[in-house]
This record gives C-alpha cells, structure tokens and sequence, in this order.
C-alpha cells in the first residue's frame, strides 16, 4: 500500500486547527466538521479532510465511525511536535525565518521569483514550496497571476510603524472607554489562559504564526467589547498591515514574555472594572511595543 505525504498546505491546516483547539476555540469534545472549517480556513473540504486526518494519526484530535473528527475530552492532552519532526521540517522553519528577517531587513524586493530563492537560500524546491504555502496561509505573501509571488502591504519604514502604533493608541484606548463596552467573561478566561500557560513555555516550543494569532486575537477581542464596529474594523486593517512586523519580533523572546504578561495586566484591570486604569496600562503597552521596534 503507498502512503500518501501530507501536503503543505494540509500540514499547516492541521497546525492551525491545533492551534484554535489550544486557544479554547473548539470546546472539549466538540465536533470538528469539514464544511464548517472549510468555511473558517477559506479553503475547500478535501485539504481540511487531509488536515484532520493528519491531526487524529498523531493523537491530536480523535475519529468516532460514522460520526467524524473530535475534540478530546477535558483532560485529553497529546504532543503535536510529530507535526514539526517530519523530513525537511528543520530546514523548512530555518528558510521560513531567514525569509521573514530578510524581508523586515529590506534585503528581499516586493516580487520572489522561485528561482531567484533557490540561489539564494540554497534549499530544495520542496522545502520552499512548503515555506511560501506557508507565508501564503499566513497572509504575508500571494501568489501573483502568472509567475512570482508578492508580498502583501505592510509597515515597511520606521515613520510608517511609529504612525501605526501612535493610531491604535488612539483607537485601542478609546475603545476600552467607550460607553457600550462591554466585556465576555469566557472570552476573557480563554485568553487569560492562553497567556497564562504561554509565559510557562520556552522559546522553541512557540511559533511566529502562533504568537501573532494569539496577540492579534487579544487587541481584536477588546476592540469587539467597545461595541464600536469601526474600532473594529480599523483594529483588523492594522493587524493585516503589522502581519511581517510581528512575525520577526516573535524571535525576541522577552518580547513574547513581556507582551503576554502585560497583556494579562490589563485583563486584570477589565476584570476589576478599571477601564481608565486598562486603557493606561494599553497606552504603555503599546510604546513600549513601540519602542523595541
């Protein structure tokens, strides 16, 4: 019998579903349909079948005949590193991150030609494939008609970061003020606990695409409770904008720990009902972000 290697793209699909069920996003024993993560991940169903199969042979997540994918129960815990311990994975993240830091260092132009990679970094063409299907899922590159891939708009000069970061200032703090916020407790424990049990793991245990997700997913939660549609939306539009920024800050360690901890400082504050005091905390976050930029 021939078996089948998962494909790129079905690899990062299970690390993304992986990392949604790590968030709280999928509930202990929750079903995990097809259409409706087809749906999330924007893809058809027979990379998100591939996904999920790849996630029950590694105890990720469990299969019941006739019923589909699950959950584990409460309690039910099983390592995902098999994921990142197939053949080329080492080589894979190294090229990811060369690539990540390059581009954030204005040595690599808008426009990639596969070719022009290869040379470059001197890796198989496997291995590259899986990187930009990668960065593409990532939304930090596309793939452009014809050949080549681009990357998307981002914060590329350091007047454009400063104005971005003074903006959501503006934007991030206001909305913890305004009238009709409104705070989700279970929300708030989910990511509590996610920071919480972040600031417990070492450095190589984390992702770039897993820090970001998990920061993006906790500016955006409490733009939501300002019940300002627009806060939200403009939150959304600097998040696609600061996508490379992020990603190559990931791999200052103290950043990651001090962001998560001061990220559960404010928290702290929404939860005794102290919004000037979160917006403050908010402000500081922000320019210290800011200045280690």
């Amino acid at each position: 019998m021939t078996t089948h290697r998962p494909t790129p793209l079905q690899r990062d699909l299970a690390r993304r579903i992986a990392a949604h069920i790590a968030d709280g996003a999928f509930p202990a024993d929750s079903h995990l349909g097809e259409e409706a993560l087809a749906d999330m991940f924007q893809v058809s169903r027979t990379p998100i079948r591939g996904a999920l199969k790849l996630l029950a042979s590694h105890g990720a997540i469990h299969y019941r005949s006739n019923s589909g994918y699950f959950v584990h129960h409460a309690g039910e815990t099983a390592s995902l590193q098999a994921l990142d311990d197939d053949e080329d994975g080492a080589s894979a993240d190294a090229l990811y991150r060369a690539l990540i830091q390059d581009r954030a260092r204005k040595q690599l132009p808008d426009t990639l030609i596969e070719k022009d990679l290869l040379r470059r970094y001197g890796c198989s063409a496997a291995v590259l494939r899986n990187v930009l299907s990668r960065m593409t899922s990532e939304n930090l590159i596309e793939k452009r008609p014809g050949r080549g891939w681009q990357f998307l708009p981002a914060l590329d000069s350091g007047e454009a970061l400063t104005e971005s970061y003074r903006y959501r200032i503006i934007i991030e703090c206001g909305g913890l003020l305004e009238p009709g916020f409104q705070a989700d407790a279970e929300e708030m424990r989910r990511s509590r606990s996610a920071f919480t049990e972040l600031l417990t793991r070492s450095q190589d245990s984390i992702s770039a695409a897993e820090f970001f997700r998990l920061n993006a997913s906790f500016h955006e939660m409490l733009a939501r409770f300002s019940g300002n549609r627009f806060i939200v939306s403009a939150l959304q539009q600097q998040t696609q904008l600061r996508r490379l920024e992020e990603h190559d800050a990931f791999y200052r360690h103290d950043h990651v720990m001090e962001a998560s901890r001061e990220h559960l400082e404010i928290l702290d504050a929404i939860e005794s009902n102290d919004r000037q005091w979160a917006a403050a905390l908010m402000r500081r976050h922000l320019l210290s972000a800011l200045a280690k930029s």
